[in-house]
């Protein structure tokens, strides 16, 4: 089983448009402590999204790991070290037959059904959300509250990362919820350094 740090980091690109936005910000956590950072892009331009994951790869080396969103190819291309999927996705068992066995597998639910159906896949984590409102898409599923992260933990002894309007402020009770890692994008755009150290604090 694999092991989740507390906080796992995403770059967003519709927040960080431009690669050295993105390489600033990832340098930015990994300084702060971010160890593994989620490369989430859904323009759909292959193209940017080859360019943009390479140099962060380059930048940041086997220092942090890199999860691809959605796309298993190019998780492939640019060596990362992982992919985290959503409901609309290719399914899991799909890309595990791409990535093997070696790279994380990660799968988005967003209800108990979805969660115990991923909970019976090859995926190493899931995600519960959102937990609380978000910003960060547009047309976000239905809060699971706190509530949704107790009953998540019950239903999968996967690690459980819980996403969706995480902060500073009420990542603590997320934890104690039963999610043993935080995703977050809104909260570490300013001052990401700062921020994730904060999490940390926070997090221990």
């Amino acid at each position: 089983m694999i092991h989740l740090p507390r906080l796992y980091c995403i770059a967003d690109t519709a927040f960080l448009s431009t690669t050295a936005e993105q390489l600033a910000f990832a340098d930015a956590l990994a300084a702060g402590g971010c160890t593994l950072l989620q490369y989430r892009n859904k323009s759909g331009n292959a193209r940017v999204m080859l360019e943009q994951a390479r140099e962060l790869k380059k930048h940041l080396g086997d220092s942090v790991r890199l999860i691809m969103n959605d796309r298993a190819d190019l998780c492939l291309a640019v060596d990362f070290g992982g992919v985290h999927v959503g409901q609309e996705d290719l399914s899991p068992d799909s890309v595990r037959g791409i990535i093997g066995p070696e790279r994380w597998l990660g799968v988005s639910t967003h209800n108990a059904e979805q969660l115990q159906e991923a909970d019976r896949t090859s995926a190493d984590y899931v995600a519960i959300g959102p937990v609380f409102s978000t910003s960060s898409k547009d047309r976000p599923d239905p809060v699971v509250g706190l509530e949704g992260v107790r009953r998540a933990r019950q239903l999968t002894h996967k690690p459980l990362v819980a996403i969706g309007g995480i902060t500073r402020a009420n990542a603590a009770s997320v934890i104690e919820a039963g999610a043993d890692s935080v995703a977050v994008i809104s909260d570490l755009l300013r001052e990401p350094r700062k921020s994730a150290e904060e999490f940390f604090r926070v997090l221990r």
